[in-house]
């Protein structure tokens, strides 16, 4: 950084990143990192969700993490709110299915409903 003028321009480019998580425009996945959910596994599940962002090049999608979301026995669980739907909620996450939530329902908009908690609970 050399100038004002140049830290004014990363200042306007950081707020423009962080209005995406203000109006909710975009796509929210949040992972669930408590004390429970990085036990079971969670770590690795934002990681998985990071590298899908950042290999598909998503500028849309916000990736959060979050504390309890009070359901311990089916951690690591994966939220995906997608603006004008219901939020989906998936359980008992790895890496891997992290990988294809992010490709099938965040890409290709199609929930994965093998893995939600509907299908935890049948």
């Amino acid at each position: 950084m050399k100038s004002i003028q140049e830290l004014e321009e990363i200042r306007k480019r950081t707020l423009d990143t962080i209005n995406v998580r203000k109006d909710r425009s975009g796509t929210r996945v949040v992972v669930g990192m408590a004390t429970c959910g990085i036990a079971a596994g969670a770590r690795p599940v934002l990681l998985a969700v990071i590298d899908e962002v950042k290999n598909n090049n998503l500028a849309d999608v916000v990736v959060a993490q979050t504390g309890c979301i009070g359901m311990c026995r089916l951690e690591p669980i994966l939220e995906v709110y997608k603006p004008g739907e219901e939020k989906v909620t998936y359980v008992k996450v790895t890496a891997s299915k992290a990988k294809r939530i992010m490709n099938e329902h965040v890409i290709l908009g199609k929930v994965v409903e093998e893995y939600t908690i509907g299908a935890s609970e049948q």
